[in-house]
């Protein structure tokens, strides 16, 4: 089993900033992949980006490209959203996602955290 603890989320103001953090903690040698999704009220969860763990390759959502930024810091099993240039259409709540497969950019994940809420103000 794997455990995710997400951190970070606020309330900030449109073309602002915010880190997102997301600490893992179990069996976490077995993921491939930890990532983010997100949700906004009345709309489905969405994928946001994904970090692979051994290749170091990143991917995207279209909506975001160019505006975060997700990384990691292996020594602490913890990946980070870098989040820039924030929208009110960001406005969800944002959840750490990790997964044995590399499946994340297809929506789906074998471990979810929590969700932390960030909101955007216009």
């Amino acid at each position: 089993q794997v455990q995710l603890v997400e951190s970070g989320g606020g309330l900030v103001q449109t073309g602002g900033s915010l880190r997102l953090s997301c600490a893992a903690s179990g069996r976490t040698s077995i993921n491939i992949a930890m990532g983010w999704f997100r949700q906004a009220p009345g709309k489905e969860r969405e994928f946001v980006a994904a970090h692979f763990w051994n290749s170091g390759y990143t991917r995207y959502a279209d909506s975001v490209k160019g505006r975060f930024t997700i990384s990691r810091d292996s020594a602490k099993n913890t990946v980070y959203l870098q989040m820039n240039s924030l929208k009110p259409e960001d406005t969800a709540v944002y959840y750490c996602a990790a997964d044995r497969a590399g499946r994340l950019p297809y929506g789906l994940s074998d471990y979810w955290g929590q969700g932390t809420q960030v909101t955007v103000s216009s």
